[in-house]
């Protein structure tokens, strides 16, 4: 049997055997009990009653959290004209048409977000292979392809996260800071487990969630109240 440290053991014999959390109780523990000498990003795993294999159940959405992400990110922009001139105003990292396909293909750059006008999917569509696998395909229906670009750069840099269902059928998501004001991560918590729940497909039988566990990057994952998660 592995070796386990003091400050494992500790924290083990708090949660004890099949302990629930409410969603306060469960931000305060991961708080008190954080031992790490940098800044851990609260995480959440949320379980469906969905099979990933079917296209009519697939659960994928964006969600803007009230308080951010605490997380810097870099985005790209694939625009032209005016619409290159509001996503440089906005704050985009990267801006360019075939200039920045090619700076992309050649792996010189490290990006969060990618957005793109309409017309430059064209463009975009070259990079398939390389965007593609790292879900960073602009989308329509994420709200990444869109001919307002300094609306969906102002959404990401706020803090827009993106989530979409795995293999398993779980979600999961960073939002934001171990170091952010108690409320302010109940808030991000409430909003996105809130926006998942209302993304129910409607080949759905019986209950849409399974389980709730919130963690930090090197803290433990505790089980939410499924009765109070339903409710956000």
């Amino acid at each position: 049997m592995a070796h386990r440290g003091k400050k494992y053991r500790a924290v083990s014999e708090k949660i004890g055997a099949g302990r629930v959390f409410g969603l306060g109780e469960a931000v305060s523990f991961l708080r008190e009990n954080s031992y790490c000498k940098f800044d851990e990003t609260v995480e959440v795993a949320i379980d469906l009653n969905v099979d990933p294999k079917a296209a009519d159940q697939n659960v994928r959405g964006v969600v803007p959290l009230p308080a951010g992400t605490g997380k810097v990110i870099k985005i790209a922009v694939f625009a032209k004209g005016k619409s290159a001139d509001d996503a440089l105003s906005a704050g985009a990292d990267y801006v360019g048409a075939d200039d920045l396909v090619e700076k992309i293909s050649s792996g010189n750059l490290d990006l969060d977000v990618c957005i793109a006008t309409p017309d430059m999917m064209g463009v975009v569509g070259r990079l398939g292979k390389i965007l593609g696998p790292k879900g960073l395909m602009p989308n329509p229906k994420l709200g990444t392809v869109t001919p307002n670009v300094a609306v969906a750069v102002k959404n990401a840099r706020a803090g827009q996260v993106e989530y979409r269902l795995d293999k398993g059928g779980v979600i999961h998501a960073g939002l934001g800071k171990l170091s952010f004001d108690q409320g302010k991560i109940e808030e991000n918590v409430k909003v996105f487990v809130g926006a998942v729940l209302k993304a129910r497909p409607a080949g759905v039988k019986g209950s849409f969630l399974k389980s709730v566990v919130l963690s930090s990057t090197m803290g433990p994952g505790l089980l939410l109240n499924s009765t109070e998660a339903m409710e956000f």
